[in-house]
């Protein structure tokens, strides 16, 4: 009975660091980086599909930065099958010595790579990476963003390794 509860915890434990670890980008995250700046509200223009925003429109997101360092986020859609609005709150923790990148939790112990690999020069638009191919998002501070910028954001998505064919525009 021991060794299997000494078995048990020593997994749990592997689990539980696994998730939580910083992990390596897909993309370099930016190097000059104001967090104050980026505090506020952000609007969704893409992103690869992901089982927690399913039927998702009108997609924000909102940073409030606490006295501690870590960001407040308050993600917000409306549920289009379901007729309703979703909202979910979650912490940003920053890694060590990586700028513009954080642990991101929205339920606990599980947080994920949240990675700003690109910035607007006056904060417009930023582009968010995970971990791993199945996280990006393309984020701007008005509800719309030129063709252009979306076509060439795109594009950098696809020398990243992103199946931008799976890429959904989000509808305001």
């Amino acid at each position: 009975m021991r060794f299997s509860t000494l078995l048990l915890t020593v997994v749990t434990l592997g689990l539980l660091s696994a998730c939580t670890a910083a992990k390596t980008p897909v993309s370099e995250p930016v190097k000059n980086f104001d967090a104050g700046r980026y505090m506020g509200t952000w609007y969704e223009i893409a992103r690869m599909p992901n089982r927690f925003q399913k039927d998702l429109q009108r997609v924000t997101a909102e940073y409030r930065l606490n006295e501690d360092g870590t960001f407040e986020v308050t993600n917000r859609g409306y549920n289009s099958e379901e007729g309703e609005w979703n909202s979910v709150i979650g912490k940003a923790e920053p890694i060590d010595d990586m700028p513009a990148s954080f642990a991101v939790t929205f339920q606990w112990p599980f947080s994920g790579g949240y990675y700003i690999a690109e910035l607007g020069d006056d904060y417009e638009y930023a582009v968010i990476v995970g971990d791993n191919t199945d996280y990006f998002w393309l984020l701007a501070r008005q509800p719309h963003l030129p063709r252009w910028l979306i076509d060439q954001t795109l594009a950098r998505a696809y020398e990243w390794g992103y199946d931008i064919e799976q890429i959904i525009e989000t509808e305001h």
